[in-house]
Formats: structure tokens, sequence, C-alpha cells
């Protein structure tokens, strides 16, 4: 048939948002339905959308990339055998969602973990991201996203490890603004157990192509920040050397975050490092360098950073929404952080004009990982407090009021299920090392 490349255009083009494609297989039979993809229980916001929506799809039979056009609301195709799974939506070559209902996100949960090389590198980061997307709306359960997530333990290639860890990372991330120490750790200790073989496995050295570079700086910083024993020991050894030589020992470039990160942990090696920041040339070392400043768990050096930044005498004014961000990331910044925005809000909205994308930035950058009633509270109190002439009216405010909604709402939904995953997970490693006790 000859396609009517408008009329599947002008379905792309003339609406909102994007499809949302669940598929069941039942035999050789697979059946097709869409939905607007949407985070929200309103009918009205998701009724009446319909695409056209070319999919792509492989088999377990087939490698062959086999297409179908998706034109109503639901359809079935039929496949020439009974396969153990299909794979729609390959290589991410298409605008939109897929769900696998029935046995489906099991089927490849389990090709993940026996042979996750069967799919491209692609296709595994787009199952790594559908699923916990659409743990968020509802249609698939956290459990089934994290046990998919275990066969990350023998990836080795960028995109599905940093999509993992763009998934994992977040739960923790929302944790720590809730005080609740204790599962908080038990998520970050499952995710540096997820990738300890391939940390360890990297070199602290500029080898090897471009993705083997930016995959090894993103996971030796991961490391170190997360207090992986091997990645502190190295990187405490290369600060020290860095720092008797008085920075003029020539570190690796895709390291140097991470070494940087150690050495501001205390206050001396902080300091210097400000001292390094204040005196060098070099645009990328003081990129690195003022990252470290805002990762450090050193409450008072954090502070400091921010009243630099807003000085502008050794920081430039202009990095000031960046170093303000990046505090508000720290589990010890992020209170920090609020009260610098709250106190010096005057004055940020002289500085940088209250429509600006720095004011929108620091909004809905230091707010948008809190998700507890009493932080919404707050931020509500503080922004209605403001009148029209200093900011009540903003949009990025209306946002940041969504985005901790929706934090809220997705913690009291999950923190439950969560914990009783994770629990498993230790009860069964602690029964494979008796296991071993054994032998």
């Amino acid at each position: 048939d000859q396609l009517d490349v408008r009329a599947i255009m002008d379905t792309w083009t003339l609406q909102e948002g994007f499809p949302l494609v669940t598929v069941e297989v039942r035999g050789r039979q697979v059946r097709l339905s869409q939905e607007r993809y949407l985070k929200t229980d309103d009918p009205s916001q998701t009724h009446g959308f319909l695409w056209q929506v070319p999919l792509t799809y492989i088999t377990s039979s087939s490698s062959t990339v086999h297409r179908f056009l998706l034109k109503t609301r639901t359809d079935v195709l039929y496949l020439p055998e009974e396969v153990e799974w299909v794979k729609f939506n390959v290589d991410m070559s298409g605008y939109y969602m897929v769900h696998y209902e029935g046995e489906g996100w099991r089927s490849l949960t389990s090709l993940l973990l026996t042979n996750h090389r069967a799919l491209s590198s692609n296709d595994r980061a787009s199952l790594i991201n559908n699923a916990f997307q659409l743990v968020s709306v509802g249609k698939v359960g956290l459990d089934t996203a994290l046990d998919l997530s275990l066969y990350l333990s023998k990836e080795t290639d960028i995109m599905p490890v940093t999509q993992g860890l763009g998934e994992l990372v977040p739960l923790y991330k929302l944790m720590e603004k809730r005080d609740m120490e204790g599962l908080e750790n038990q998520m970050k200790g499952y995710i540096v157990e997820l990738f300890r073989g391939l940390i360890d496995r990297q070199t602290w050295s500029d080898e090897g192509s471009v993705s083997q570079r930016v995959l090894r700086s993103y996971l030796l910083l991961f490391g170190s920040v997360r207090n992986h024993p091997p990645c502190v020991a190295t990187a405490t050894h290369l600060f020290n050397k860095w720092r008797a030589s008085d920075g003029n020992m020539s570190l690796p470039s895709d390291v140097s975050l991470a070494v940087f990160a150690i050495g501001a942990r205390d206050p001396e090696g902080w300091d210097f490092l400000f001292e390094k920041y204040r005196h060098s040339q070099h645009t990328s070392v003081k990129s690195r360098i003022k990252s470290a400043l805002s990762i450090s768990p050193l409450q008072h050096k954090l502070k400091r950073l921010m009243e630099q930044s807003l000085a502008g005498e050794v920081m430039k004014t202009q990095d000031l929404p960046h170093v303000v961000i990046s505090v508000s990331r720290n589990p010890k910044g992020y209170k920090l952080a609020w009260d610098f925005l709250r106190h010096n809000w005057h004055t940020l909205v002289k500085k940088f004009d209250l429509g600006s994308h720095s004011i929108s930035g620091m909004v809905t950058g230091v707010t948008n990982q809190y998700s507890t009633r009493e932080m919404l509270d707050e931020v509500r109190g503080f922004f209605d407090s403001l009148s029209e002439e200093t900011g009540s009216g903003l949009r990025c405010i209306q946002q940041t009021y969504e985005s901790i909604e929706e934090n809220i709402r997705w913690m009291d939904q999950h923190l439950p299920q969560l914990k009783a995953w994770l629990d498993r997970q230790a009860q069964g490693a602690r029964t494979e090392t008796r296991g071993h006790e054994d032998l």
C-alpha cells in the first residue's frame, strides 16, 4: 500500500505530545493499542488523540526490522510463528513509548539477564527508559522496572549505563530530601553494587574512544561521590600528589573532577581548590573545580561558595545560577540553597531580571527534588508572600508546585514497594553469601 505521508505527518504536527503504544502478544497475535502519553489522571487530557504511528519491531525469531503502521486506536498484527519476545521501536527510531502487557516485560527482562547483546545498546537503553517512565503513569509496577535494572551488572555500553543511572539515581535524590537515611543508603548501595565491576575496570587515564572516556568520567565520579573504597583511595592519592605539586602536576582530564571532588571533602583541600580556581586561566579546569566545590559536604564552604558567586569578584555572577543549583543537588546543601534563594531573592531579581532564564532555572532547579508536604508548604509560603512586581506571577513557580506535588505522589505511592524490593535483594545476597560459606 502507498503511504499517505501528509496524513501521517499531520497527526504528529497538529496535536501535542506523543503516543504510548501498548503491546500484548497472544500466540501469533500481537494486539496493539495507542493513547496519549501523559502523567495525568484527567481523561480530558488524553481523550481524542490519535496518531498514525510507523511501528518497527524485531522478535526472538527474526532480527530483521519489520514495519507496521498503526492508524487506529486498536489493531492486531500477525506473526508468522509464535515467539519468545517482541521488541518494538527498534533502536529508538520512533517518537513513541512502548508498554508490554501480559508476559511482555518479564520475557524482555529474562532476555536481558541471559543474553542482553541480543538487543542493540539503543534498544536496551529504551527498555530501561520506558519501564521507569511507565512506573510514573501507573502502567508498570516499580518492581518490574527494578527487576529489569538487575541486568545492568553485565552492561558495559554508555547508552544503557547512563540511562540506568539516569533512572536510578533520582530515586535516592528524592530520598535525600526526606531524611530517610536507612533506605537511601540501601538504594545507593544497590546502585554501586550494580556497577561495581564496570567501575573497577575503569583506568584513571584519558585513553580510549570518546564514549569510553565519557563513561569513565561519569563512573569514576559516581564511584567517588558514593564512597566506593577503590575510587576514594585512588582519587585521594592523586589529589595529594596534585596538591604537593602546588597544582602543577597534570591530571588526566577525564578523572580530574572525581579527584577534585574527593579533595574538596576537607577544609584544607577545599581552600586549596578555591585558590586554584581564583588563579587558573583554564576554563575547563575552573569548571571542574567549581563543580567539585559544590559537591563538598562542608556546609560552611557551600555557603561561602554561593556568597562568592553573588559577590561576583572571584566567581562570575553569571555562574551563580549553576552554583546554586549544584549546591541544591547536594544532600548537605539543599536547605542552604533554598535559604540562599529566599534571603537574596530581591537582589537576584534585580541582578538577573524577573523573567530571565537564570531566575526560572534557579527556582525550578533548587526545588524540583523536594518531596515532602512540609517543603511544599514552605515553598508556597515564600512565593505567596511576594508581590507581582517581585515575581509572584512567574510561570516557573506554578511548575515548581507541580513538580513537588508529583514527587510527593510518586514517593507516597512507590516507597513501600521500593523498600520491599530492596529488602528482598539484600535477603537474596545474604542467602547467597551463607551458601558460599558452606562450601
